[in-house]
């Protein structure tokens, strides 16, 4: 059982990487989620220090990896237990530390395609590898990583479990420059894969020495029941450039948002425009960054727009094929009827920020298809994402991003005005709120705060408020009243009125 040692170590990093990859967490981030010291999570991930079993339960959950590493430490722990019955010296265990990929490599430039086609991802990727260090380099470490339904890990694990991600369908080949390179498998898992290419073919080695550069080429295909919309490059070793591209056909009308997650754990949307085109049939998305910090991540989400549409696309599509076309859930879906998840704050703060970063994207979004006179606002529902996070956009331009909002005390004074909806935007109906509401919510940093919101604002709080307890304002209008087509609606352009001022 030696042996059972190093490898079931090397299984539970490698298990805690992939979670960590998979919720864009740095080390620094997870560290502070676990209460652990930054240090030590890299000496658990290099081998120098054994992960125990807090550690590891801790680690569990702040992944939401939902049970997946606590099993893999106790793999580790029967282990360990078992070799140390035989493998003692000197009082101490004896345990190899993992290989790591070679240190002395710089990335000139890493360039990653991705095409959709007959149903399936294909994904092609380019890096110019250059030699620093003091060492041949006789091998390069990639990782395979999949996730079809980001943020409902127990729902991709069972996915997974049952129909788990195989070599033959993946349809591996790399190559260094006119070379074959052979590959050899590290870890093998029902969702990700750790590979080394190695700078060997048949023909013989041809290992990159100190001072060499050279291209290496790489590529697989995943079909879409196991790949979801996104597409994630991190940074693990120092790169001086960094592309993108996605290749959607013309016909889904994709449209495509990217967020960026930092060291510090601060998501936000890219800094730069993602760039597109139409050539050939095909949409091209184009995104590029040069020096890249370390341990940063760039993940790229889209939506098919013509899947989401009842029909098909016309010169003036609807309000409702509007919203659904930036990605907005349309009345119907189950999530807008179910009461969202809140956040444990601060334990889940890199989640909120996420979250929220997408809920201000959608907004930016909304905003250049349509005139909001009276302010908007999105709930992380609407998104298709069931958590508790709401942001609304004033007529003054301020954006109030609000976490785990609870009402708390609303005013008896009310007004009856006429919303709408982006879930099912082709109408508008009156709704009686109240003119002042009390709402307390929290940072991310776990404060609890109580904000008074009037008016106009109050109203646009307390329309996403009931979102996130899966209602629509339809439930609220009075017995009998039925919405009216926005056709007939004549408050368009116009900020909700209030005895003559603006609220």
């Amino acid at each position: 059982m030696d042996d059972d040692v190093p490898d079931a170590a090397a299984m539970f990093v490698a298990e805690l990487q992939h979670w960590r990859d998979v919720a864009g967490l740095a080390r620094k981030a997870l560290s502070e989620r676990m209460g652990y010291d930054p240090s030590y999570v890299g000496k658990v991930e290099s081998g120098g220090a054994r992960p125990t079993a807090d550690f590891a339960k801790r680690a569990d959950q702040a992944v939401h990896a939902g049970g997946a590493l606590w099993r893999r430490w106790k793999d580790y722990d029967l282990a360990t237990r078992t070799a140390t019955r035989t493998q003692r010296r000197d009082g101490l265990l004896l345990v190899e530390s993992m290989p790591q990929p070679a240190t002395g490599l710089v990335v000139e430039h890493d360039h990653a395609q991705l095409r959709y086609a007959d149903g399936s991802y294909h994904t092609f990727q380019r890096r110019r590898l250059h030699n620093v260090g003091a060492e041949p380099v006789s091998r390069y470490l990639i990782r395979i990583s999949v996730d079809r339904y980001p943020g409902d890990p127990e729902r991709s694990n069972e996915l997974y479990r049952e129909h788990p991600l195989t070599w033959e369908e993946l349809q591996l080949f790399a190559r260094s420059g006119d070379d074959e390179m052979t590959w050899q498998v590290k870890h093998d898992r029902d969702a990700f894969k750790e590979v080394w290419l190695l700078f060997e073919s048949p023909q013989g080695r041809f290992p990159l020495y100190p001072g060499q550069s050279t291209w290496i080429e790489y590529g697989y295909r995943v079909g879409e029941d196991k790949w979801g919309s996104w597409f994630q490059r991190a940074v693990r070793l120092p790169t001086r450039k960094l592309s993108v591209e996605l290749v959607f056909p013309a016909g889904l009308d994709p449209t495509v948002w990217g967020v960026e997650t930092s060291m510090t754990a601060e998501a936000h949307s890219f800094r730069t425009a993602i760039e597109h085109k139409e050539s050939d049939g095909q949409h091209v998305f184009t995104w590029a960054t040069n020096d890249p910090p370390l341990h940063a991540r760039y993940r790229m989400e889209w939506n098919f727009r013509a899947r989401q549409r009842d029909g098909p696309a016309t010169e003036n599509p609807r309000p409702s094929q509007q919203m659904a076309s930036i990605g907005i859930v349309q009345e119907g879906e189950s999530i807008l009827r179910e009461v969202a998840l809140p956040f444990r704050l601060p334990a889940e703060a890199e989640d909120a920020r996420r979250v929220a970063a997408q809920l201000h994207s959608t907004i930016d979004r909304a905003a250049n298809v349509h005139h909001f006179a009276k302010g908007m606002g999105v709930a992380a529902p609407q998104v298709g994402i069931g958590r508790a996070a709401t942001a609304v956009r004033t007529t003054r331009g301020e954006t109030i991003t609000l976490f785990n909002p609870q009402l708390i005390e609303d005013s008896a004074e009310a007004d009856e005005q006429y919303e709408g909806c982006w879930s099912f935007f082709d109408v508008r109906g009156k709704v009686s709120r109240p003119l002042v509401i009390h709402v307390e919510h929290q940072d991310v940093d776990g404060t609890r705060r109580i904000t008074r919101f009037e008016r106009g604002v109050a109203r646009l709080v307390a329309h996403e408020l009931d979102h996130l307890q899966g209602r629509l304002y339809t439930d609220r209008m009075a017995p009998g009243a039925q919405p009216i087509e926005v056709a007939d609606y004549r408050g368009t352009g116009r900020d909700w009125d209030y005895l003559g001022s603006r609220g």
